[in-house]
């Protein structure tokens, strides 16, 4: 069994009841329809050649209404335990998907295309919904019907039964060799939407810029060629899936035929009775049926197998452990020790080589260097984004290795450069599911007066990216956030830049509350923040080049002092 294949089982083996339920109301139904033909061939001898009378007749309707409306409720009960199925499995997917875009991080997930993750997370997770609203309840049917149904033909008229037996075979050979190709061409098709996806989203991202350079038609041209080159491997999987269904109905139509002026010649020449023959010919479109459904449901399973292969790979990721370490109970401050800890990123050159520094408690340390010089890989290997190559990172004197990385996560808060804030009320965004005052944390982030200016307060909505809101704005929306958590340990990337002075100065206010009592890391873009901190860390290459306070490495006349003229115009980050 595939990989693919193996990860459509494992989440059948999640929807295990709804599963067994489809899967007997599939049988059920096919088996009240061979129950339906036996009844109806009944009617017509008692009415036509036995010369019954009517209440024989109307007993024998009556079992046929009954026999209809039981298959319709079984349908339908188990059309809406595919849809349940379909949705739980989906649901338990999509929740391993975002633990696994979790447990990635931003690190890991760097290299991957926006569109590509997104195609990912959206088509590949639906396109699995098939596999059992279509594909499980047509091969539970094949696999039972055509024997039942030449179980109940075999003693009626075991020339019928034969040829039944002997055409059963070639319609699944035939559908193999028409699939294999068709699996191929799904795979393609996959391929290409990912691609169109990506260029849609990177077009929808960088507008912008498309249009102030210039390039916005040469964008659509190559959102139309990727779009035509979708339609076409589309229109591929369609032709063979027509084809495939094509066959089969080609031999089931012949074999039907076949058995129809077999038992006509036969009722003819009076070797078989009426109704006899009569629930042969009503059985035998019954018996090619399931193969005839499973044909054109083969398309769904070959969908489904290709959306799986694509989530196989991204869950196939190697990820950091996070879980089953020990729990992390900090106070209101940690300390962090890096002991010659060196870290790349896979390209096998070393984003930090050998560098070791001590952060007390309490302390406010800036981060200095030149681009590339390794300060985000210190914030990503703090936060367990990234994993050292060598030597030993310990918070609170504890080496992180050891730790449960979830509970590490939840005592540390983050503040980028760019604010990213989600489609949701404020209240939402500063809140993100966790109990506390949200208005407190307002007021320390200087946010409380502008918030109370709109329309709903905290319940007013922004767009993703906090669209409606200023830089500034959006900048103590996420010191809120910050200050929400009373996580022990605050990680900075220049949280002030991008901002005029006026509001880098009510930012820089909302930075110091946050930092009161808090152990903090900035990397410091600008001399307002390097002289605000207690202590700074310059790196170069890679390298602890120096570390002192910001007076001392004035005063060294060393790395810090010749970067610190071009600090104020973000020269050395």
């Amino acid at each position: 069994m595939s990989k693919p294949e193996t990860l459509l089982e494992d989440l059948s083996a999640g929807v295990r009841r709804e599963t067994a339920l489809l899967l007997a109301a599939a049988v059920a139904e096919g088996l009240l329809g061979v129950a339906a033909a036996f009844v109806t061939a009944r009617i017509i001898d008692a009415a036509v050649f036995q010369g019954a009378d009517l209440a024989a007749v109307l007993s024998w309707l009556m079992q046929l209404v009954g026999i209809a409306v039981l298959r319709a409720m079984i349908g339908y009960a188990g059309a809406q335990v595919g849809f349940e199925a379909a949705a739980r499995a989906r649901q338990g997917l999509f929740a391993r998907l975002l633990d696994q875009v979790a447990a990635l991080g931003p690190v890991r997930l760097a290299g991957t295309a926006t569109g590509d993750l997104a195609t990912t997370l959206t088509d590949a997770v639906a396109g699995i919904e098939p596999y059992w609203r279509q594909w499980l309840p047509a091969t539970a049917a094949v696999a039972v019907l055509p024997v039942a149904i030449l179980l109940v033909v075999l003693p009626v008229d075991w020339r019928s039964a034969a040829i039944f037996a002997v055409t059963l075979p070639l319609l699944p050979m035939f559908m193999v060799l028409a699939g294999r190709s068709a699996e191929r061409a799904n795979q393609r098709q996959w391929a290409s939407m990912a691609r169109l996806g990506g260029h849609l989203l990177d077009a929808v991202a960088g507008l912008a810029d498309l249009v102030l350079l210039g390039a916005a038609k040469r964008e659509v041209r190559l959102v139309a060629r990727t779009a035509d080159e979708y339609r076409r491997e589309t229109m591929k999987v369609l032709r063979l899936a027509f084809l495939s269904a094509l066959v089969l109905e080609f031999f089931a139509t012949v074999s039907i035929a076949v058995t129809a002026v077999l038992v006509g010649f036969r009722l003819l020449w009076g070797e078989i009775a009426f109704v006899d023959g009569l629930t042969v010919l009503l059985l035998a479109p019954l018996f090619y049926a399931p193969l005839r459904m499973l044909g054109t449901e083969r398309h769904a399973r070959m969908e489904a197998v290709a959306a799986a292969e694509r989530l196989v790979d991204f869950l196939a990721r190697p990820v950091p452990r996070r879980t089953g370490g020990e729990p992390f109970g900090a106070g209101a401050a940690v300390s962090v020790r890096f002991d010659n800890v060196s870290a790349g990123y896979g390209d096998g050159r070393l984003a930090l080589d050998g560098v070791s520094f001590d952060i007390r408690a309490g302390e406010q340390v800036a981060i200095v260097g030149e681009s590339g010089a390794g300060k985000s890989t210190i914030l990503s290997l703090i936060g367990g984004f990234l994993e050292p190559s060598a030597g030993t990172i310990l918070i609170d004197g504890r080496p992180l290795a050891s730790l449960d990385l979830d509970d590490i996560r939840r005592h540390i808060a983050f503040l980028p450069q760019r604010a990213f804030l989600f489609d949701a009320t404020i209240a939402e965004n500063i809140a993100m599911g966790r109990p506390g005052d949200i208005a407190a944390a307002l007021r320390a982030a200087r946010a409380d007066e502008f918030v109370a200016r709109l329309p709903d307060g905290v319940e007013s909505r922004i767009g993703e990216g906090g669209a409606g809101l200023s830089g500034g704005e959006a900048q103590r929306l996420m010191l809120a956030r910050a200050l929400f958590s009373p996580a022990p340990l605050v990680l900075m990337d220049e949280p002030t830049a991008h901002l005029d002075a006026a509001t880098e100065a009510a930012v820089g206010e909302a930075i110091a509350a946050l930092s009161a009592g808090r152990t903090r890391l900035t990397i410091a873009h600008r001399l307002r923040t390097v002289e605000a901190a207690d202590r700074v860390l310059v790196l170069a290459g890679g390298r602890l080049a120096e570390e002192g306070t910001p007076a001392e490495l004035k005063a060294r006349g060393g790395v810090f002092a010749a970067m610190s003229a071009t600090l104020d115009g973000g020269g050395a980050a």
